[in-house]
């Protein structure tokens, strides 16, 4: 049985994954307890990875748990705990950074990512798609912190080539954790002007809710999904088959469905 680990505390929930680990004396071998996998997700992916979870846990009889939340903040408790199988955040750069630090030994990509703008359904204040309207005070503007989540650090990074970050910034009524807090603030009205990553507003919950304005492609680029394997899998074997399965034609499909682009 799959359990998911959204919204409780991340090192609660991975030291209780490590005492479950660990415990299993009383089990007999007659009743072994199944292998389990941990994997980091960021927000955005969430919908695809627990379906190819869900595929991968009846074809390998294992369990598989999976915490979600900003990239960056997943980032920084893969390096403080040590533990886990695979990692997926909302843009490659981290995983770049992985690599880099030893964290991941092997990688594959699953999709992409794509930022742009989001408003109320409706559009009521008419805001246009030009990213200066980030920075006009007439607008209650929510954005992500670029230390927490991927889209946050996308934000940072369009906004500086476009010249108006540090003022959007400063324009900033809120700074949020991840892509699900910002549909939380646009969805409640409390904000009128966001930028998330496309694919939330393509699910069903935010449809009726959310309207995108597209940022120019020169400043909104598509952004790798990669997913990668943990320097610190205790079952890399099984890790292996479901990074091959999410790659897969079947795979793909699965992160499409959820407006997660098809790599070109």
């Amino acid at each position: 049985m799959r359990t998911r680990l959204g919204g409780l505390p991340v090192l609660f929930v991975l030291w209780t994954i490590l005492l479950g680990l660990t415990c299993g004396c009383e089990r007999t071998e007659r009743n072994p307890r199944p292998k389990q996998l941990l994997i980091y997700c960021g927000t955005t992916m969430i919908k695809p990875m627990s379906e190819i979870a869900r595929i991968i846990e009846q074809r390998e009889n294992c369990e598989i748990l999976i915490t979600k939340d900003g990239s960056g903040n997943l980032f920084k408790s893969i390096k403080i705990n040590q533990i886990g199988d695979l990692y997926l955040p909302g843009c490659d750069s981290y995983i770049k950074t992985c690599l880099h630090e030893g964290f991941v030994t092997e990688t594959i990509c699953v999709g992409c990512n794509r930022a742009a703008m989001m408003v109320l359904k409706g559009n009521p204040k008419g805001i246009t798609a030009d990213l200066g309207c980030l920075a006009n005070k007439h607008y209650y503007v929510v954005l992500c912190n670029p230390e927490s989540g991927s889209i946050g650090k996308e934000t940072k990074r369009i906004l500086e080539k476009r010249g108006v970050f540090a003022t959007a910034l400063d324009n900033a009524r809120k700074l949020t954790t991840d892509s699900k807090s910002l549909v939380h603030v646009l969805k409640s009205g409390e904000a009128d002007l966001v930028i998330n990553w496309y694919a939330v507003s393509t699910w069903p919950e935010n449809m009726a809710c959310i309207d995108v304005l597209e940022i120019d492609e020169k400043y909104a680029v598509r952004k790798k999904l990669v997913l990668g394997l943990l320097r610190t899998s205790r079952h890399p074997g099984i890790a292996r088959k479901f990074m091959e399965y999410a790659a897969s034609d079947e795979g793909r499909a699965l992160f499409a469905k959820y407006g997660l682009y098809r790599t070109r």
